[in-house]
């Protein structure tokens, strides 16, 4: 089974939108995440690259995800 190497994020208010990817570039997975379960699910993937537009919220989302390593 693949890894995911990157996972693409597009914050909204209330609803994120993931796409993940590894490294040949094959989709891994799509996905709509509320707020609440998007900390829970980056907690559970192995460590990889996130990217995410820059804004505010983007902020505050990598200052939490530094913390889930």
């Amino acid at each position: 089974m693949k890894t995911v190497t990157i996972i693409g994020v597009d914050l909204a208010k209330n609803v994120f939108q993931l796409h993940g990817a590894a490294a040949d570039g094959s989709v891994l997975f799509r996905k709509k995440l509320a707020r609440p379960l998007f900390r829970k699910f980056i907690a559970a993937q192995p460590s990889c690259i996130v990217a995410m537009e820059a804004c505010a919220g983007s902020h505050y989302w990598a200052r939490e995800m530094v913390r889930l390593g």
